[in-house]
């Protein structure tokens, strides 16, 4: 990583629409952060497995939980290589010709190894990390992790060190010759929005619903 961005590698270098990629910190942390599910892909026993999770990041380092029995985090502790994708949509980009429909996307792809966290109180901390990225708000009126909970869950921590985003924007890219073709074309924008709450039993002996849920929206 370099002091405005990451140095790209032979695994993290953009080669097609090289034009589109990004290496600075702010672009990717800034994708990271709208998101909050990835794919984590690694090898087991020689066959290629990939598998959507949550995560959540803090400074350059992005954390995955879930079960002390979880294959993917069991295989990413061995300290193997792993691959780690997030991607937003943001719109349907659509053309005159069927060769030349796109999406408009941010996306981010990050390379490393993980590091299992054992201390409990450190992963207790990347546990919050990861709740307030997903609904910021909610972990300080939830209650916490019980030691047994701590004990059933694991944690891995992987370094924003060899890391690069890629973005598409803008209109469709049509050829020349199509430009008078008689079918509409631009770009049809598409936004992740949060429908009304359904409380969990009784709405009437419900608490309020607090207003991190009310007006729930990512950040962008």
């Amino acid at each position: 990583m370099t002091g405005d961005g990451y140095r790209p590698t032979e695994r993290t270098r953009v080669r097609r629409l090289a034009k589109r990629a990004a290496y600075d910190r702010a672009t990717v942390h800034a994708i990271l952060d709208q998101g909050f599910i990835c794919h984590v892909a690694f090898v087991v026993d020689g066959s290629p497995v990939v598998l959507p999770t949550a995560y959540g990041r803090a400074g350059e380092r992005l954390f995955i939980h879930g079960s002390a029995a979880n294959r993917m985090l069991s295989t990413a502790a061995k300290g193997v290589d792993i691959a780690v994708a997030v991607t937003l949509v943001d719109g349907l980009v659509l053309a005159r010709s069927a060769f030349h429909h796109s999406i408009n996307y941010r996306s981010v792809v990050l390379f490393g190894r993980a590091r299992l966290l054992a201390d409990p109180a450190e992963k207790n901390e990347a546990l919050r990390v990861i709740s307030e990225h997903i609904i910021r708000g909610r972990w300080e009126q939830v209650r916490p992790p019980s030691e047994k909970e701590l004990s059933m869950t694991s944690v891995i921590a992987v370094e924003l060190d060899e890391v690069s985003a890629k973005v598409r924007t803008g209109p469709p890219l049509d050829d020349a010759d199509d430009m008078d073709y008689p079918v509409w074309a631009g770009v049809l924008p598409l936004l992740m929005e949060a429908g009304a709450p359904v409380p969990d039993g009784d709405a009437s002996h419900a608490p309020a619903i607090p207003e991190y849920i009310r007006n729930y929206r990512r950040r962008t």
